[in-house]
C-alpha cells in the first residue's frame, strides 16, 4: 500500500480510497443514513502527458492479460458495450462536461493502477470514478467543491452508467475518514470520531454484480409496499409513512411495533426485506449514539452491533453465502468482536472490527484465508481524494 514508484515520470498524481460500508449496508439507495469508513487501499491515476484524447491504461488489467486500454474523444464520449471498464472513466468525464456546461478540448495519457481488488465490495469502482474526478479537477483547474465531485461521480455511475447504486461509495471515497452519511437530497455528510477503531478486511475471492442484487431487492420491497397501500387494514397515518418505490418511505420515521401487526398480510420476502429496513436502521442510529460517546470499551460494543447487522443481511435480506459464512466463524473464532458483510453481499468482502494487538489481526486475517479467503488486510481510516504529486510549474487553463 502506498504511492506506486512506477509513476515517478507522471506530471500529476491523484488518490482515492476504497471503503469499508460499515453500518446500514443496503440502505443508502432508500435514502436512510449509512456509515462509510474510507480505509487505506487506494486506486492511483497518473497523467503521463496531454493528448488529443483521452487515453486510458490500467497496470492491473494489463497484469491479469485482459483488454487494459480505453481511447475516447474528449466531448461527451458514449458508454461502450456493457461490462467494459473504461464505462467509468467515460461516465466521469460526461459527468463533469455536463456539470461545466461545456466538453473538454483535449485529453491526456494516463495509467491507472488500484490496490482495491474489483468486485470485492470494497468501492473499487467508485475509487476509479473519485481518483478520475480529482485528476479532472487538478489538471484542468476546475476547483469544483467536494460534496459536488462527490455527487458528480454518483451521477456517472447512477445516471450515465445506469447502475441502481447509492451515494455512500462515491462520498466516502471523496471525504474520507468516518463519515454519517444522509443520502436523501439535500445530502448532508458528518464525520464521526473512529480513528480509534482496527479493521481487518478480507476478500472472499467471490465476486458479485451490484447490477443484479440492488435491483431484485428493490422491487421485492416495492412488491410489499403496494400491497400495504392498497390494503385497507392498514391506518392511514402509517400509509402517510410509507409509499410505493422503495426510496419514498419516510423509513427513518417507523417503528418496528407499528409496522409488525401488517406484515402478515404481504409476501414473506417483502415482509424480510422490509423488516430488515427498519430494524437495520434501528441498530445504526445506536451505534452512531455509541460512537459519539467516546466510551471506553466502543470497539467490544460495536462488535456486537456488527454482529446483529450481519445476522440481518444473512437472514431477512438474504445476501450470504455458506462460504461467506463460514469464513466469518473463522474470523470470530480467531478473536474479532464482530464480522459483517461489507458491500452488495453474495460474494465481496468481510470486514471485522478487532482488538488493536497486531498478533490478533494477523491470526484474524490467517483463520479467513485458511477457511477460503483469497487475501486479508489490517488497515486503517485513511483520507479522502487527494493529489499525491503534482510536476513543479504544471498549470492548465480550460
Amino acid at each position: 500500500m502506498g504511492f506506486p514508484t512506477r509513476f515517478e515520470d507522471a506530471n500529476l498524481v491523484t488518490s482515492a480510497p476504497g471503503r469499508i460500508d460499515f453500518l446500514n449496508t443496503h440502505q443508502d439507495y432508500k435514502g436512510l443514513p449509512v456509515v462509510p469508513v474510507a480505509i487505506n487501499l487506494r486506486t492511483y491515476i497518473a497523467i503521463l502527458e496531454p493528448r488529443e484524447n483521452f487515453v486510458f491504461e490500467s497496470l492491473n488489467l494489463k497484469e491479469e492479460g485482459k483488454p487494459y486500454r480505453d481511447e475516447f474523444e474528449p466531448a461527451y464520449p458514449d458508454q461502450k458495450e456493457k461490462g467494459w471498464c473504461g464505462n467509468y472513466l467515460r461516465a466521469v468525464v460526461t459527468a463533469i462536461e455536463d456539470y461545466l456546461g461545456r466538453p473538454f478540448e483535449e485529453g491526456f495519457h494516463a495509467v491507472i493502477y488500484s490496490e482495491v481488488p474489483i468486485g470485492s465490495g470494497l468501492a473499487s469502482s467508485a475509487a476509479l470514478e473519485v481518483a478520475l474526478a480529482k485528476a479532472l479537477d487538478a489538471y484542468f483547474n476546475l476547483h469544483i467543491p467536494r460534496a459536488e465531485l462527490a455527487e458528480i461521480c454518483f451521477r456517472a455511475e447512477n445516471i450515465y452508467m445506469e447502475i441502481p447504486c447509492g451515494r455512500l461509495d462515491q462520498y466516502s471515497s471523496t471525504f474520507g475518514g468516518a463519515i454519517l452519511l444522509y443520502p436523501r437530497p439535500p445530502v448532508r455528510v458528518e464525520e464521526l470520531p473512529l480513528k480509534n477503531v482496527d479493521f481487518v478486511v478480507v476478500d472472499s475471492g467471490i465476486r458479485h454484480s451490484v447490477a443484479d442484487i440492488h435491483p431484485r431487492r428493490q422491487g421485492e420491497i416495492n412488491e410489499g409496499l403496494r400491497q400495504l397501500m392498497e390494503s385497507a387494514d392498514v391506518p392511514q397515518a402509517l400509509k402517510e409513512k410509507l409509499g410505493y418505490s422503495f426510496d419514498e418511505p419516510l423509513w427513518e420515521e417507523i417503528e418496528y411495533p407499528e409496522l409488525q401487526p401488517y406484515l402478515g398480510m404481504i409476501s414473506e420476502t417483502a415482509a424480510k426485506r422490509i423488516t430488515f429496513t427498519v430494524l437495520m436502521n434501528k441498530l445504526t442510529m445506536d451505534a452512531v449514539s455509541l460512537i459519539k460517546s467516546g466510551a471506553p470499551d466502543l470497539p467490544q460494543r460495536l462488535g456486537e452491533i456488527v454482529n446483529k447487522q450481519h445476522e440481518l443481511l444473512r437472514d431477512l435480506y438474504e445476501v450470504s453465502l455458506p462460504e461467506l459464512e463460514k469464513i466469518r466463524d473463522a474470523m470470530l473464532d480467531a478473536g474479532a468482536y464482530g464480522v459483517k458483510i461489507s458491500g452488495a453481499g453474495m460474494g465481496g468482502s468481510l470486514v471485522a472490527v478487532t482488538p488493536s494487538e497486531e498478533e490478533v489481526k494477523r491470526r484474524i486475517v490467517k483463520a479467513a484465508i485458511k477457511t477460503g479467503a483469497r487475501k486479508g488486510w489490517s488497515v486503517k481510516v485513511d483520507e479522502g481524494a487527494r493529489v499525491d504529486y503534482r510536476r513543479e510549474g504544471l498549470r492548465y487553463n480550460l
